[in-house]
């Protein structure tokens, strides 16, 4: 399978590894399948696992393109505002340009010719030259500031058509890379619910109090609105309020405290980083290597999380058997 090439890299999407992986697990669930036993739960959940390692990777990049493209249009939005007045003071400058060219055609050959004439006496001659002159050194500043305007409009409306056209690509690259994503996404949608169904209960979602710990703040506060989206649908790309993925729900939790990318990686790039003992309720934790998923801390080893589609916000113990985990603070 072909990558999709998003700001000039090339990205492979494990969709043959996880083709094989949810192929795999279908056979041995189907009816009259060849197998001798059912898999364990722990098995169908190694499986899923697998499989989502490889996938989401590719939404947390469709996350950060996707935001990327949202703060260009709005670049594009704010140039367009400025060109618009600016294209005007051009038409009109360029107007009164027009009116001095025509003057000076008319007037120039024979102006100093009939000043001499019109002179009655060399005193006259002389300050009437001196008006022509300062009327002439005015025309040139007035020209000369029309061609910087005019420069100005041109570099201008350069930036903008460079704009648009990464906007086209960019554009282009999100709707191929959605689509492969989407088609993924159904795949595993129908493994998950052959595996487990599509009930989940609260109480398996939320084993324990939380947040565990309360404290005060923007931390408690972002702990606790993790905390109450509880039970809500994981949806790729989302960040609330009804849906989410992993680190749309960690930048719903703190939108109220701190200002957060929709990328798990960017999250942690952008915040004080910290030990595992110095872990507080509120703190984001991070797994795998590169970054691609990310909870909220709640205290008590908790973390509440987004985890994978098909499945729901929920807690989860913080710790995970070998996955590399990263901390952060982002207030």
């Amino acid at each position: 399978m072909r990558g999709i090439r998003v700001f000039g890299r090339s990205m492979r999407i494990s969709t043959l590894r996880f083709a094989v992986v949810a192929a795999t697990a279908v056979a041995v669930l189907a009816p009259g399948g060849v197998a001798s036993a059912d898999p364990s739960i722990a098995e169908i959940e190694a499986q899923i696992d697998t499989a989502w390692n490889s996938l989401e990777p590719t939404i947390e990049e469709y996350n950060k393109v996707h935001s990327a493209l949202k703060a260009n249009q709005a670049k594009y939005d704010e140039l367009q505002k400025t060109l618009e007045p600016l294209e005007l003071q051009v038409d009109l400058a360029l107007s009164r340009v027009g009116a001095i060219a025509a003057r000076t055609y008319k007037n120039g050959a024979m102006s100093t010719l009939t000043v001499l004439l019109d002179s009655g006496s060399p005193e006259a001659l002389l300050g009437q030259l001196s008006i022509i002159n300062q009327l002439s050194r005015n025309e040139m500043l007035e020209i000369s500031a029309v061609k910087d305007m005019r420069d100005k409009y041109l570099a201008d409306k350069a930036a903008l058509d460079a704009l648009l056209a990464e906007l086209g690509t960019q554009d282009a690259d999100l709707a191929a890379k959605k689509k492969t994503i989407q088609a993924d996404i159904t795949s595993l949608q129908k493994l998950r619910q052959q595996v487990y169904g599509t009930a989940a209960a609260i109480g398996e979602l939320r084993p324990v109090a939380c947040p565990y710990v309360y404290i005060s703040g923007a931390a408690g506060t972002a702990a606790s609105r993790a905390c109450a989206q509880i039970g809500k649908k994981y949806v790729y790309g989302s960040a609330g309020p009804s849906t989410f993925d992993c680190s749309g729900l960690t930048q719903y939790a703190w939108s109220g405290g701190a200002s957060l990318p929709h990328n798990a990686a960017g999250q942690y790039a952008g915040i004080t980083h910290v030990s595992r003992a110095d872990l507080r309720t509120g703190d984001l934790v991070f797994y795998y290597s590169p970054i691609h998923h990310v909870g909220i801390y709640v205290g008590g080893g908790w973390i509440v999380h987004a985890p994978q589609t098909g499945d729901y916000v929920r807690m989860a113990k913080v710790d995970r058997s070998g996955v590399s985990q990263y901390y952060g603070r982002p207030a």
